[in-house]
């Protein structure tokens, strides 16, 4: 058996839209299906939760055991993109100041949730462990590396490191003289 979900099994998840080619590890938890949009040329690995307003454009791989809650405020992925093993990306986060109480089994009125989108842009590649937090976005060919923590919004293609991440050089652009290569090809 294949350990991805067939077209035909695509259909039943109730995604509110896909493209080509994609693949959906059996093993992923998706909640909230109708408010997930995925591109073409998509793969999400084992043990992933995907929750709340997802959006991921082409050739996106989503490693194992990587976390997207995207809540209502939604987390988006340009085209180009790949999240590392353990990966997580927060659009919604309790506030840990103390000022309310946390969890979500308790009432709204106790809580003071963040809700603010997630930005991913084109061509960023987030290193395995990353963790970001609501409101950040990631200019396009932005690299995060490993078990950096990125609470801030990124200027695009810089090399991001630490906890928390920051900007320690510029990224090469050479991968889009390949991308206009390839999609030559198309």
């Amino acid at each position: 058996m294949n350990s991805f979900y067939s077209p035909e099994e695509l259909k039943s998840l109730g995604l509110k839209e896909y493209g080509e080619n994609v693949l959906i590890s059996r093993k992923c938890s998706i909640y909230g299906a109708e408010n997930i949009r995925l591109g073409s040329h998509v793969r999400i690995d084992d043990f992933c939760v995907l929750s709340g307003k997802v959006e991921l454009g082409n050739y996106v791989h989503i490693a194992a055991s990587c976390l997207l809650y995207g809540g209502s405020a939604g987390i988006t992925f340009g085209d180009y993109t790949t999240i590392s093993s353990r990966g997580a990306v927060y659009a919604i986060s309790d506030d840990y100041s103390g000022e309310h109480m946390t969890n979500p089994l308790l009432p709204d009125k106790y809580r003071a949730v963040i809700k603010q989108p997630v930005s991913i842009g084109k061509h960023c590649i987030i290193g395995s462990g990353c963790t970001i937090l609501p409101g950040v976005e990631l200019g396009e060919g932005c690299s995060v590396g490993s078990m950096s923590l990125v609470n801030r919004s990124a200027e695009p293609w810089g090399v991001y490191v630490g906890i928390p991440a920051r900007r320690v050089k510029e990224r090469s652009r050479k991968l889009l003289e390949y991308c206009a290569e390839f999609e030559s090809q198309l």
